[in-house]
């Protein structure tokens, strides 16, 4: 695996871009420091939670023959006080509409939070990882822990 990130220059001080080639991530700085265009680092590091696990998830229940409609994964976190801000829990939340067998949906979810997602893996080494799945708008599992975090 590899990163590069770019400093865009003094008209963005706090402005970076990540990547090569054609895919590219603008980060940034919430004012003053920076102009708020682009994700923060934290930011990122809750898409990646996102990505991975929906990943896992969205080829699981394809594996499992399962008709997803629609599917979103969100994650939150609030900070520590004091410096290194760090998460001090970090909430997933997975959407998911369609003719779904429950049960496959939460070992679906389960498989990837306890076994697969490397990111969750990580980030719960530092900080407590919870998750809750919706499906057709109906909470079918609530704040089930990730990696025994």
């Amino acid at each position: 695996m590899h990163s590069k990130i770019t400093w865009r220059g003094k008209s963005e001080p706090m402005r970076f871009t990540e990547g090569e080639g054609e895919s590219y991530v603008s980060m940034d700085s919430p004012a003053p420091l920076g102009k708020g265009m682009g994700r923060s680092p934290k930011q990122l590091m809750l898409s990646s939670i996102c990505g991975c696990t929906a990943m896992d998830v969205i080829a699981l229940l394809k594996k499992y023959k399962q008709d997803v409609a629609s599917f979103t994964c969100e994650a939150e976190a609030d900070l520590t006080d004091t410096h290194p801000k760090m998460f001090k829990q970090v909430n997933v939340t997975y959407h998911l509409e369609g003719s779904l067998d429950l049960e496959k949906v939460k070992e679906a979810a389960r498989l990837s939070m306890t076994q697969y997602c490397g990111v969750t893996a990580m980030v719960a080494k530092a900080a407590p990882v919870r998750y809750t799945i919706y499906v057709n708008g109906e909470v079918i599992e609530r704040d089930a822990v990730a990696f025994n975090s």
